[in-house]
């Protein structure tokens, strides 16, 4: 079942720009140059209910924007948006009981008070049971472990204990898809990883999730399905096994050498450097030679003391895609 359909969906920013110094900028009084910037142009996709989807993309490339449109923060300039039955902007006041946001560089906790006293504050506006919010509060502290923390003043958290906060204040009315906009943006690894875990669990409980993050990390644990979003455009749509598999059967070999190699390639593969003159690097594509053929022949080129055959890295794969 679909939890969300968009088509051709587009925002369109105009702006002014003007060139610098004194007399430009009195020019711009009088005249100033129209610019106009397709944030998302012709965008459609579809997430399926009960899925976790990555929506990536350098930055500048739209997706934020799109995220917007999709919580209804923002009206799109033309296109179509469904959420559960709802246009987010149009019906936003009962839409918005229905979903829950999760900003990384945007906290919806109130600086000078004890996350408790925000998650009661959350609990008037959803109109929340005393017994349902009880159950759910109960539930996400344990989850999170942080039964001690929402009692302290939200200035004196560390940054991995306010998201965790961050994300009980965003559960509590038990959204049915939820938008996280760098969930995990300079946490820790601890914190990281107990953010994912509590989004699995969420997850296999029925919730939709939707990411968009610059940490890969987070895409290949939770992530089903991968939109990637370049200068406003949709350049790829397909589960995360897909984008693996995008660049062919490709391995990338690093080498430790026993002397530096003087070579640029070896066996007609071009060799990229390490760290140092004795790491070196190659990148293959199993599928045009066999990595055991290959292997075989590396000995009569470089002396090595070690080596490992891995697949190409998430973020090598996601470069590849933004570039072509």
């Amino acid at each position: 079942m679909q939890a969300i359909r968009v088509d051709d969906l587009t925002k369109t920013y105009t702006t002014y720009k003007r060139d610098s110094g004194f007399a430009a900028a009195l020019k711009s009084f009088f005249r100033r140059e129209k610019v106009t910037v397709n944030a998302v142009d012709g965008v459609s996709f579809t997430i399926e209910q009960g899925t976790v989807c990555g929506i990536l993309g350098p930055n500048g490339a739209g997706k934020s924007t799109t995220i917007k449109m999709l919580c209804g923060a923002l009206f799109p300039t033309s296109g179509n948006i469904d959420v559960l039955g709802f246009s987010p902007a149009r019906d936003r006041a009962k839409y918005v009981h229905r979903i829950g946001a999760v900003f990384g560089q945007k906290s919806q906790l109130i600086f000078d008070i004890p996350p408790i006293d925000s998650f009661v504050m959350n609990k008037a506006i959803y109109g929340i049971s005393d017994d349902e919010y009880k159950k759910r509060l109960g539930e996400m502290t344990e989850m999170f472990g942080v039964g001690d923390v929402i009692y302290k003043p939200t200035r004196v958290l560390s940054l991995g204990e306010r998201m965790k906060c961050e994300f009980i204040m965003s559960m509590l009315h038990a959204p049915e898809i939820v938008f996280l906009d760098e969930p995990t943006i300079g946490l820790d690894v601890i914190a990281k990883n107990k953010i994912r875990e509590v989004i699995s669990e969420m997850n296999r409980n029925g919730t939709t999730f939707i990411l968009t993050t610059h940490d890969l990390e987070d895409v290949e644990q939770l992530a089903d399905n991968v939109i990637i979003i370049n200068h406003g455009k949709k350049v790829f749509d397909a589960p995360l096994e897909k984008l693996k598999n995008t660049l062919g059967s490709r391995k990338m070999i690093d080498l430790t050498l026993a002397k530096p190699f003087p070579g640029s390639e070896i066996n007609g593969v071009p060799v990229t450097a390490g760290d140092d003159e004795l790491h070196i690097s190659l990148e293959i594509d199993v599928g045009e030679r066999s990595i055991t053929e290959f292997l075989s022949t590396l000995a009569s080129y470089a002396e090595f003391t070690d080596i490992s055959v891995k697949s190409l890295p998430m973020d090598a794969i996601i470069t590849r895609i933004y570039t072509e």
